[in-house]
């Protein structure tokens, strides 16, 4: 923290919080002499409130940290450890002309990081009882805390960590300074392109008519020392030449000349930056520009960027390079390529479906995915999202959000760099670090967000997801009136893992009173090739009205008595039905409210997909259960004892790393033999945190490659996910012979909780893991601890 960290206060406006150093004495004298005569009385300052020297003391004894809005010093925390435990005196004053938005719980949240990261486990504070804002900011932290009443004063004391209660708080006020901030980027009352060029080709002169073709209602204005006008608008030769204030800067100059621009619109009080300009990472620009933005509290965009667009009647701003406007919609985009942005704009278009919202981020130095999860999660406008991402900053909140935002709108990915290749292109593209494919996929899956490979799948998924409901469940009925279609059409659904039930009497029955004796009443349904367009839409109605039946695939070769799929129509409040036209030239085209594909392989795997997010709501959160005969403290110490003897780190012996094992109640048991054997592996990532694989063990692990990946901390339904997602696992665990599911399950969380409890331990290894019908043990251990910075992933930051 010495350095500063941004954050957002409630109104979304940004401070930089850091540590107070010797140097900073002036600026806390100058917060001193601000306070009015009420704030001098009632300030938070505990152990001795009426005098100076505590304020000087907090910038020399640590830890005192203090928020700077600018230059300007506008709240400090600070704490004073007690020696006979693990407590802490806490002192907290705010500027008067800062109070009230958020500066003070913000203080408190970076302060608690800081003092879990010191083994200190409880603030204690005097507080005035008419103080009741203070009061009010502890009771709004959502940490437990217990008042003391005695008189005029009130004690205070405050058990620090990371409850539920206390991470939702966080989260949610992260969530709305969130919003709060990037109305000025997705919502500006005014406009300035700079750079908007005289040439047709001009990238800036694209945004500017982009701009202007979307009806944008606010100020729009043009920068160009060069010209006297562009598209009709007036040109000024620097932002801070205008003479009314401008929200959202779009800089599209020379690499060299972005840090002047950006700091001229810094000095003119820009809010935020669409940087579209490339070539500055890796360079000195990219230290200049982010020192810059962080000065002066502005959101930024890119840089490297295609540029922002929001089409709600409201904003109605447009400022993409693209060969047009963006068409109003419900699906919401962040990309990090600008080329998949365009196709995905112009493929929407030609579907008659559309954008919400558009943000392409570029290099990320700021505002990335997990803004716009935040900002979807409240807007009415977006049904739908949609991730282009090539890197994950911080991929612990990432799952977070985007399973928040997922269990009340669809959230899809392209899975991305899933190749060594590919990975180096990303990296070439806008300097993303190489996630490993199973790794991004256990994220994505964890969160319920539902993974394509390519523009083409991403769009009928979205028009599935636009036009159809979700099925129940993953039993499906192929309707052809094509023989090799309808068999096509099956060997499809099984490939994507989906159902093919057995009609019920009473439908078949039905079926046949429709269609002639050499039609194949089954599952799939070939009608025959000679029925009208009102029969075969009568035989998809009496199949969704069989109770055994989520979804029908319709699948039609037009003939010459006509197109089957002419009499298919949209029912409301029915079941999931998708229609295939073979020899269709587009890959999907709506069709009176149904998407048809061209490909009967399309239409399945689209139909598996929204069976997949059917079951993931189904599964619910999971839970964390406690965990009987978890033994923390032997566990600590016997590898803080480790570490000291060796500072570098390394393998536990197998005694030590047995002894650790049973600190978690995990059983290490001699070799078995007619057990099946599998192997289970946690290892610590420095970004996304304990992963923990799944796999075969022995002689099938080494003839199999079949392994199933998770991000720690897991829930019940993460670790039955494990399970499930082995090739193997309805072999395993089904019929007569199942081994024992729970008790795997089970492990699985053992191992997780060692190293979520104890964060040294960065790779514990158990192979084999001998799992039967009576229960789950390993068979040999292997642990590798290491000394680990401590991390707050939960800390309000951008």
């Amino acid at each position: 923290m010495t350095a500063g960290t941004s954050a957002l206060l409630a109104d979304g406006d940004m401070v930089t919080v850091r540590r107070l150093r010797a140097e900073d004495f002036d600026a806390v004298l100058n917060l001193h002499q601000r306070l009015d005569e009420r704030d001098r009385y009632l300030r938070f300052f505990t152990a001795h409130p009426g005098r100076l020297d505590l304020l000087s003391r907090l910038t020399i004894e640590g830890p005192g940290i203090g928020a700077f809005r600018g230059d300007e010093l506008i709240g400090i925390a600070h704490y004073r450890p007690w020696s006979e435990d693990d407590s802490a005196e806490v002192a907290l004053v705010v500027d008067h002309a800062a109070q009230a938005h958020g500066v003070g719980t913000l203080l408190l949240e970076h302060l608690v990081s800081l003092a879990l990261a010191q083994g200190i486990h409880r603030f204690v504070a005097l507080v005035l009882a008419e103080n009741t804002r203070m009061i009010k900011v502890f009771s709004d932290l959502g940490l437990p805390y217990v008042i003391g009443r005695g008189g005029p004063e009130l004690d205070v004391e405050i058990e620090l960590g990371e409850p539920d209660r206390y991470l939702e708080r966080i989260e949610e006020r992260e969530r709305l300074a969130d919003v709060a901030s990037l109305r000025t980027v997705l919502a500006p009352a005014s406009v300035a392109v700079v750079g908007a060029g005289r040439r047709d080709d001009s990238v800036g002169r694209a945004i500017l008519r982009n701009l202007l073709d979307a009806g944008y209602p606010g100020n729009a204005h043009a920068v160009n020392p060069n010209a006297e006008e562009i598209l009709g608008v007036p040109c000024v030769p620097s932002v801070s030449s205008l003479n009314a204030a401008v929200e959202l800067a779009v800089i599209c100059v020379r690499a060299e000349s972005v840090p002047d621009v950006v700091e001229d619109c810094g000095r003119a009080g820009v809010r935020a930056i669409v940087l579209v300009t490339a070539g500055l990472t890796g360079t000195p620009l990219e230290h200049r520009v982010r020192e810059l933005v962080a000065r002066y509290g502005i959101r930024l965009v890119g840089p490297n960027c295609f540029g922002v667009a929001n089409t709600e009647p409201a904003a109605r701003l447009d400022t993409t390079f693209a060969r047009r406007a963006a068409r109003r919609g419900r699906i919401g985009v962040v990309t990090q390529s600008g080329g998949f942005g365009i196709a995905l704009m112009d493929a929407l278009a030609g579907l008659g479906l559309g954008l919400s919202t558009l943000v392409s981020t570029g290099d990320k130095y700021d505002v990335s995915g997990n803004d716009l999860l935040r900002w979807w999660r409240g807007d009415g406008e977006t049904d739908i999202a949609v991730l282009y991402l090539e890197s994950f900053g911080n991929p612990r909140k990432f799952s977070r959000l985007a399973r928040a935002l997922a269990r009340e709108k669809p959230v899809v990915a392209i899975r991305g760099a899933a190749t060594a290749a590919a990975q180096r292109a990303a990296a070439a593209h806008t300097a993303a670090r190489a996630v490993p494919a199973a790794t991004k996929l256990a994220l994505f899956g964890q969160a319920g967000v539902l993974v394509v490979d390519t523009v083409t799948e991403v769009l009928g998924l979205l028009a599935a997801l636009s036009w159809q409901p979700l099925p129940g469940g993953s039993r499906v009925v192929v309707v052809s009136n094509a023989g090799g279609a309808a068999v096509l059409g099956a060997e499809a659904c099984v490939r994507n893992g989906l159902l093919l039930p057995e009609l019920n009497r009473r439908t078949q029955d039905a079926l046949r009173r429709l269609l002639p004796e050499h039609a194949s009443v089954g599952n799939p349904l070939d009608t025959s090739a000679a029925v009208t367009a009102d029969t075969f839409a009568s035989c998809v109605a009496e199949v969704l009205a069989d109770e055994g039946v989520d979804a029908v695939i319709a699948a039609g070769v037009p003939t010459g008595v006509g197109d089957p799929l002419a009499g298919l129509v949209t029912v409301p409040e029915s079941k999931t039905v998708l229609a295939v036209r073979l020899g269709q030239l587009e890959s999907v085209v709506p069709h009176r409210g149904i998407p048809c594909y061209a490909d009967v392989e399309e239409a399945a795997a689209v139909l598996a997909k929204m069976s997949e997010r059917s079951r993931w709501l189904e599964a619910g959160e999971g839970t964390r259960p406690d965990l009987s005969g978890i033994d923390l403290a032997t566990a600590t110490r016997l590898v803080g004892e480790y570490l000291a003897a060796h500072p570098g780190g390394g393998w536990l012996s197998r005694k030590d790393g047995e002894d650790l094992l049973a600190c978690f109640g995990i059983r290490v048991t001699r070799r078995r033999f007619g057990d099946r054997e599998l192997l289970i592996r946690g290892q610590a990532d420095d970004v996304f945190g304990p992963v923990v694989v799944l796999g075969l063990g022995g002689v099938d692990g080494a003839l199999l490659d079949d392994r199933s990946t998770a991000l720690g901390p897991l829930t019940t339904t993460d670790a039955e996910a494990l399970v499930d997602s082995l090739n193997a696992s309805k072999a395993l665990f089904g019929g007569n012979n199942a081994l024992d599911r729970a008790a795997l399950s089970e492990l699985l969380m053992r191992t997780d909780r060692i190293m979520e409890l104890v964060p040294e331990v960065v790779d514990v290894d158990l192979d084999p893991v001998f799992v039967s019908r009576e229960g789950a043990d390993a068979g040999a251990v292997r642990v590798l601890v290491r000394q680990r910075p401590w991390v707050d992933h939960h800390l309000r930051r951008l």
